[in-house]
């Protein structure tokens, strides 16, 4: 797939980034669901509850266990409610304790006394044998375990359990509801999202008239099976029925009211808390609040339910404790999947909700938490999507891994106020931006560095490749017209040189020198075109574009000129010829890219700018100087003074061009000879040979024998002798390609 070319790869990684944030943030949204976002929100939660939670007891609930040890002694479940009655008695009598919840329901009359064939008996008889009434009746009411179960209720703080239907469960209604809390047009014009029941299953009227209280214990768990909430009002035919821990601590508070809360500033917001008394009770907008898992199963007291029986229990273990009667042996399927524990005792999430709701931490989720978490998303997105394509792996990684500590820390932070906080959308916003543009780079810029540095390796320093890599769509490597600037460099009189060494040690001698010109070059972000023998072909603004082509040349070839000097002392300690070399400059439109046959291409550079550059290197020893530049070379490299050689007009062109030599410290002119100067090349220009020759006389007497000097001296005398035609412009003609007229 081709990348278009107003494309880099910075461009592309900051679209995926962005794209990446997108998907996220339409998930915040609801525009769409993903349900992997969805467990991986669940996970976090999971997991900082395990980590963060007290581990510790609370002596004030006590649980009643009818575990195996109790099912053994006492025989299978249900017991006889005359057994539960005698278990009443003994917790409210002996053990002296507060309250007293059933986490159990008791929807069908007690069977286990034989009262109803005694009574279908008593009716049989009536007609037959009617003196046997009386002692029937006297009989009953030691045979109405119900009855007794409720008269052991009485005036008692007794919480019973039942259960709600939802959905399409039409089953026949079972017992008796107790008063609904609150009725549900008090949320009327509310964004509550309740829970509607259609059905239930409670206890018996008689049993439901005595207690003090009741709640149901419906759980609510998560897609995953997990039960992380618990809904503390449910909804049936108008009312608002709470839930067991619900009723329990009301009782313990003192019969308090339950009242809806809302922010006052936020009129359409939906319930953000249950009023009980002072105390307020976190909700979400489904009327579900947290549980506050204390920790593994085990985080409340156990006493086996036999062991009360039987008076096995010291009075001090339950007095003034609120008991909580239910059941974790497996075979009664009281068990739930919690974020704790995979296998968790049904009973225990009501002790843990009392527990919580008793002290006051409850951990919310604020209607606000999406908006927030839409924004932290979008700043993350938007920030690191910036950020992390500019950076290389090692910033990129301590980066992210700075972003992750910061966002689990401040989250943790607030879980430690009570407010959860969404987590994992933003750590995997992190992520998915982190491993997007490091697969990216590995996989894509990687390729596209080999290739690169397999094109240009040779010819292109490094750090160019690199930015190669980094923006694509600046390459050339079709063929395109681009203001570039191209430098011809040759070894002057290499023939006598090849002649005076042996091929090993001309091969050995270029090699150093062509390293160390070309090491030059590439410091200017000079691209080599090719080596031609002796010469250098090099040009700057292609393959990436270079707004300073021309001052980085002009740079490169000073340097060049100078490190040369270097070179040369190295050959004389080893006996070399001494070397010389002349640079011709030139800036203009060339046509640059891949060129050649099937057989072979190559990245290079062609056009009349190009043949000029070539023909200013071959006028270096004319001028005897080391470095030519042309008249547009100087136009955009003006960090150096020149002077100004000649206006000349090559072979095959009609235009003359003004050529140059850069003045530097090691090719110095003072200001004053190059005031003179330029007055003599005016004199030159406008056919007044004598005062020109005097001149350049007075310049050489002066500042001694320069070959532009006595080139224009040589020239005076010529033009003095026959003189020029009359429409000459002061333009000499270089009549030959390489220099000679």
């Amino acid at each position: 797939m081709r990348i278009p070319r107003s494309f880099s790869h910075h461009h592309i990684r900051l679209l995926l980034g962005v794209l990446a944030t997108a998907i996220l943030l339409a998930h915040v949204v609801g525009a769409f669901r993903l349900d992997f976002m969805e467990a991986m929100e669940r996970f976090a939660y999971d997991t900082r509850i395990r980590l963060l939670a007290p581990e510790d007891h609370d002596d004030r609930i006590v649980i009643v266990d009818i575990d195996e040890a109790s099912l053994q002694q006492e025989g299978h479940w249900p017991w006889s409610r005359k057994r539960l009655a005698q278990l009443l008695d003994l917790l409210f009598d002996h053990y002296q304790v507060r309250l007293v919840a059933f986490d159990v329901v008791f929807a069908e009359k007690d069977h286990s006394s034989g009262l109803a064939a005694l009574q279908a008996m008593r009716q049989a008889q009536f007609t037959q044998r009617p003196e046997w009434v009386p002692l029937i009746d006297a009989i009953l009411p030691a045979l109405d375990h119900d009855r007794q179960f409720a008269d052991s209720m009485r005036g008692r703080n007794v919480v019973l359990g039942y259960y709600f239907r939802h959905g399409t469960d039409m089953g026949r209604n079972i017992g008796m509801l107790p008063p609904p809390v609150m009725q549900a047009d008090m949320l009327a014009g509310r964004h509550v999202a309740y829970l509607q029941a259609s059905g239930y299953g409670a206890n018996l009227p008689i049993l439901q008239q005595q207690a003090a209280a009741a709640g149901h214990f419906n759980p609510d768990p998560d897609e995953d099976g997990i039960t992380r909430r618990v809904p503390l009002l449910v909804a049936y035919q108008g009312g608002m029925y709470e839930a067991l821990s619900l009723a329990v601590v009301r009782r313990v508070l003192g019969n308090v009211q339950v009242a809806p809360g809302f922010t006052d500033s936020m009129q359409y917001a939906g319930m953000e808390w249950l009023e009980l008394g002072q105390r307020k009770i976190p909700v979400d907008a489904n009327l579900n609040t947290l549980i506050p898992y204390r920790g593994k199963q085990g985080s409340f007291s156990y006493v086996s339910a036999t062991d009360v029986l039987h008076g096995r229990v010291s009075p001090q273990q339950l007095q003034n404790r609120i008991v909580l009667i239910g059941t974790t042996a497996p075979g009664l399927m009281d068990l739930r999947a919690t974020p704790v524990q995979s296998v968790y005792p049904g009973v225990e999430i009501h002790a843990s909700l009392i527990s919580g709701m008793l002290d006051g931490n409850i951990l919310q989720q604020p209607g606000y938490t999406r908006g927030a978490e839409f924004l932290l998303l979008m700043l993350l997105g938007v920030g690191l999507s910036i950020l992390i394509p500019r950076m290389s792996p090692v910033p990129a990684t301590v980066l992210a891994l700075a972003t992750w500590a910061l966002l689990t820390g401040f989250n943790l932070m607030a879980w430690q106020a009570g407010i959860v906080l969404p987590l994992a959308s933003a750590l995997l916003l992190v992520l998915l931006l982190y491993v997007l543009n490091m697969s990216y780079g590995y996989f894509i810029e990687s390729r596209s560095r080999r290739h690169l540095a397999q094109l240009f390796g040779q010819y292109v320093p490094p750090a160019l490749v690199a930015e190669m890599v980094e923006r694509p769509h600046q390459l050339g490597l079709e063929g395109e017209s681009r203001e570039m600037t191209v430098l011809f460099c040759d070894i002057r009189d290499f023939t006598r040189i090849s002649e005076a060494l042996d091929p090993q040690a001309l091969a050995k001698l270029m090699n150093e020198y062509l390293t160390a010109m070309t090491r030059v070059i590439h410091q200017h972000r000079g691209t080599i075109d090719k080596y031609m023998g002796d010469a250098i072909m090099a040009f700057w603004g292609a393959p990436l574009h270079d707004d300073r082509h021309a001052a980085n040349a002009v740079n490169a070839a000073l340097d060049m000129v100078r490190e040369l000097e270097q070179v040369n002392a190295g050959f004389q300690a080893r006996n070399w010829p001494r070397l010389d070399i002349g640079i011709g400059l030139n800036s203009g439109e060339m046509t640059v890219g891949n060129m050649g046959s099937e057989f072979r291409m190559a990245y290079t550079v062609m056009g009349d700018a190009v043949n000029l550059g070539a023909r200013l290197e071959s006028l270096c020893s004319y001028y005897d100087e080391p470095i030519i530049v042309s008249e547009f070379v100087i136009r955009a490299a003006t960090q150096y003074p020149y002077r100004e050689l000649d206006l000349i007009r090559v072979k095959g062109k009609g235009i003359p061009v003004r050529i140059y030599a850069p003045i530097t410290t090691e090719h110095a002119v003072t200001e004053q000879e190059l005031a003179q100067y330029e007055l003599a090349l005016a004199a030159y220009r406008q056919q007044q040979w004598s005062p020109a020759r005097e001149a350049f006389n007075t310049l050489q007497a002066t500042y001694g024998a320069r070959r532009i000097y006595t080139l224009y001296l040589e020239r005076i005398a010529h033009f003095s002798r026959h003189a020029p035609a009359a429409d000459w412009d002061g333009v000499f003609n270089f009549e030959s390609k390489w220099g000679t007229t």
